[in-house]
């Protein structure tokens, strides 16, 4: 059996608050698989994750630097702390899993590969086209690392065969592996309030950053009032935009009409998604987001760009509605299209019923599975069943 072989190595760069759940729904199908699982992550994953007993959890630390110089030397030492402690795990896992930043961890990577070690690199998202969307400047190098890692990486996977052409991974096309991590708890994640007794409150929840389109999304809001007055906008989330937020919504007099919560805990999201008439995604760069299937399981709309997975999952006017692109003005203007749809609750039915076949613990389980099966009978790690 599988479960008897698989000894897997997870590694991650220290992680935000924002990034548990993702890893958490990874480690959590690692466990199904395997007995002899490793995890280095850091930050708010660390002290996640450190009480686990089915895990043989390492931290390392991260703090941002205040200006370029700082920032490059504690990113680099940063990387340096991985090595120690990768030298050390080589003698007990198989094979490493890079996953959350993961893709630009060239250090590392090339010590895991010093030892011996097969890698995975797990693309969550394309952290390249994240600085690109937030304008910094350490997105070409960046870039330049994601391509070293892609090449020393003996296998990529991804959640949708669309990612490749969007990511710029064709070169590596015959190393890559598609499968979704992603599972809900649909007794948490469920209707509790039939999106016909709901309000029109059309909601933002995620990261305050450029990359999300946070500002393009408040900005549609005096356009959206124009023409609908008694919407109403609730925003969950933190990041460094939000006083840039906070400051747009004061000048532009919204604070009656916009509810800023700030953070939202994980378990608390089901009821404010069963508050949303319509949930807002207007990124400008994905893979696949949680809040969009969590959303779409607690009966809620989603109207999202077509970016990263999200075209495989939404279906414009069917499982959900698609933007065209992310300017305040088509924000607003599908806002209005969606709200003013005469089948939204037969939208919201379909969504629910879409993610409550395809994003079971089962199925993620399933595939990958099947996956590791595969690398590791390739790999000559195990023989086959």
């Amino acid at each position: 059996m599988i479960k008897n072989h698989l000894k897997v190595g997870v590694v991650t760069f220290p992680i935000h608050a924002s990034g548990i759940t993702p890893l958490s729904n990874l480690l959590s199908i690692l466990k199904t698989l395997s007995f002899n699982i490793t995890l280095i992550t850091g930050n708010s994953g660390y002290s996640f994750f450190r009480g686990d007993r089915q895990i043989y959890t390492y931290g390392v630390e991260h703090k941002e630097g205040k200006n370029v110089f700082d920032r490059i030397l504690k990113y680099v030492f940063t990387q340096l702390k991985f090595c120690p402690i990768l030298i050390k795990m080589s003698k007990t896992v198989d094979f490493f899993m890079f996953f959350q930043g993961g893709q630009d961890l060239v250090i590392p990577m090339l010590t895991a590969k010093l030892c011996g070690k097969k890698v995975v690199l797990l693309f969550e998202g394309s952290s390249v086209e994240v600085r690109k969307a937030r304008r910094d400047p350490f997105f070409k190098p960046l870039r330049l690392l994601v391509i070293i890692n892609c090449i020393f990486s003996n296998a990529i996977i991804l959640y949708s065969e669309r990612l490749i052409k969007e990511y710029g991974l064709e070169r590596y096309r015959k190393k890559i592996l598609v499968a979704a991590r992603h599972f809900l708890d649909f007794n948490k994640f469920k209707v509790k309030k039939q999106l016909s007794q709901r309000d029109e409150i059309v909601g933002y929840i995620g990261r305050l950053c450029e990359e999300r389109g946070a500002l393009e999304f408040i900005k549609a809001v005096p356009k959206v009032l124009e023409k609908r007055e008694k919407v109403t906008f609730l925003i969950g989330g933190d990041g460094h935009l939000r006083n840039s937020i906070e400051k747009h919504v004061n000048n532009k007099h919204l604070n009656h009409k916009i509810k800023i919560l700030g953070w939202i805990p994980h378990d608390r999201l089901p009821i404010y998604l069963n508050e949303l008439k319509l949930l807002v995604l207007p990124s400008y760069t994905e893979g696949l987001p949680n809040i969009m299937l969590e959303a779409m399981a607690c009966g809620t709309p989603v109207l999202a760009a077509s970016v990263g997975s999200i075209p495989d999952i939404i279906s414009d006017d069917h499982t959900g509605f698609l933007l065209k692109e992310n300017s305040p003005e088509c924000i607003a203007e599908n806002i209005l299209r969606a709200l003013k749809y005469p089948h939204l609750q037969r939208v919201a039915v379909k969504a629910r019923d879409f993610v409550e076949i395809n994003f079971t613990y089962a199925t993620a389980v399933k595939q990958y599975k099947k996956i590791l099966y595969y690398l590791m009978l390739r790999w000559g790690l195990c023989q086959k069943e």
